[in-house]
């Protein structure tokens, strides 16, 4: 390894490190932005929280890694330029191209990673990521009761307070609402008491004073036959079961999703399910043989009925050359059959479709492996020479470029993906159009980094304007 490859790698690592771990930062906190209502009351414990992050951080690795590359290029050759190193790399006859070796060797060894990150360990991430949502979602928000609102997340219950001391255990003015399946609710009163949770945190304790218990007991249809029971008391004491509050672990074999699935797995999947294609053919004959009888007595060669050319010009009404005594009768037969074979038709074609949609989203996932990894490379092509011919350093303008063509990859990923999945574009298109798009940027950047292009100086189209605009002056006044 020469010294300059040594100069570059550590001009590079530390950006590279910092530009990820910030980048990482930002993609986990839109995760948690996008999902704050769903989790936010939950009352989670700090090894789920803990399970939850990690599973996140693990998912969003893949996209992170090419955003750190681009920011962190952008910045290295950007600081380089600024301090005129490039400039005096170039005149002792060293190439740009040799200058970017190490680091593109780097970008590489971080594709290679980013596949293997994909392949192996975001599947399992996904999964697991999927199934701990869903825990923490259908379950029930932790205990929370607010003054002057009716709280009714305890199944059964409706409790309301009309005010709660500072230490959340003294209430006052409390009315809970206990349902019944009988004629009424049975109601409780009180004007004061003490909440409180048990410390196994299963059950929730109230101790009222000084109050009243309704309740109406008869039968529904008994008309006057009812009667109605007031229980004045001191002390009351009710106890409410909290064990529908806890996060329940959901079986991993319920959730199905081609993100879920590797390389090896999805061709597997793939595989099984384009292999039916016959099915869908045999199962049209047979619904429309089943409902129309004369259809078995077609000639298997033909697959289409050909129609006269003339067909359109027969005015001739089959209805009217039937007799009037089964006319009505045959005519409701055709409609019946007519309307069992569109069914049929239908509901065989809609299932056809969601199999190929499933075909689709399935391939879908197989090229976005690839494309994430190819990703890290296409950017990095992008920001190594973009970075040697602004030559600014820091965060101000390298960020300003790197959050361009970073949002410009994503869009185009997203538009992409969103096209293959409406089968406006195939799968192959659809997932490698940002590449097809961004590499030619990529290497039109390096090319001109190379000829020490003047692409980005301000200086250079100040002059170029003033030639122009002296350029008319001088047309207009001939």
């Amino acid at each position: 390894m020469k010294k300059l490859d040594i100069l570059v790698i550590r001009s590079f690592i530390g950006p590279f490190f910092a530009t990820f771990m910030i980048a990482l930062f930002v993609l986990i906190m839109q995760f948690f932005w996008l999902y704050i209502d769903d989790l936010v009351g939950k009352g989670l414990d700090f090894p789920t929280l803990m399970q939850l992050t990690g599973l996140v951080t693990v998912y969003w690795i893949p996209m992170a890694l090419p955003l750190a590359l681009l920011l962190s290029s952008i910045m290295t050759f950007g600081n380089l330029g600024e301090t005129f190193e490039i400039v005096a790399i170039k005149s002792a006859g060293i190439p740009l191209s040799r200058f970017m070796r190490p680091l593109m060797v780097f970008a590489i060894a971080m594709s290679v990673l980013a596949f293997f990150l994909a392949n192996n360990f975001v599947p399992v991430a996904n999964l697991k990521l999927t199934r701990l949502k869903y825990d923490i979602i259908v379950s029930k928000p932790a205990f929370d009761i607010k003054e002057g609102t009716f709280y009714d997340k305890i199944d059964g219950y409706i409790i309301k307070l009309g005010k709660k001391e500072k230490n959340d255990s003294i209430i006052h003015d409390v009315v809970i609402f206990q349902k019944s399946y009988n004629l009424q609710d049975q109601v409780i009163f009180a004007e004061k008491g003490v909440m409180r949770i048990t410390p196994d945190k299963k059950f929730l304790q109230f101790v009222l004073q000084d109050g009243w218990r309704l309740e109406e007991r008869g039968e529904r249809y008994a008309g006057a036959k009812t009667e109605m029971i007031r229980m004045g008391f001191k002390t009351y004491q009710k106890v409410f079961d909290l064990s529908t509050f806890r996060v329940k672990t959901s079986d991993s074999t319920q959730f199905y999703d081609p993100k879920m699935l590797s390389i090896r797995q999805l061709n597997n999947a793939i595989d099984s399910i384009s292999g039916i294609k016959n099915y869908y053919e045999q199962r049209l004959q047979n619904d429309v043989s089943s409902a129309l009888q004369f259809a078995r007595l077609a000639d298997s060669s033909k697959k289409w009925l050909t129609l006269p050319k003339k067909f359109d010009t027969i005015k001739v009404s089959y209805a009217k050359m039937l007799p009037d005594s089964i006319r009505d009768m045959i005519l409701d037969r055709t409609t019946s059959q007519y309307a069992s074979v569109k069914n049929s038709v239908a509901l065989t074609a809609e299932d056809y479709y969601q199999r190929q949609k499933n075909i689709r989203l399935h391939e879908i996932e197989w090229h976005k492996k690839f494309t994430l990894s190819a990703a890290c490379i296409v950017l990095f092509l992008i920001g190594a020479p973009l970075g040697s011919i602004i030559r600014k350093g820091g965060l101000g303008l390298p960020l300003v470029f790197s959050i361009i063509f970073f949002v410009t990859f994503h869009l185009l990923n997203t538009f992409g993906e969103k096209f293959a999945k409406e089968d406006v574009l195939n799968a192959t298109e659809g997932m490698w159009l940002s590449t097809l798009i961004l590499t030619p940027i990529g290497i039109f950047l390096t090319v001109k980094a190379m000829r020490d292009s003047q692409l980005f100086n301000k200086e250079f189209y100040h002059r170029t304007f003033s030639k122009v605009k002296r350029f008319y002056s001088t047309f207009k006044e001939q």
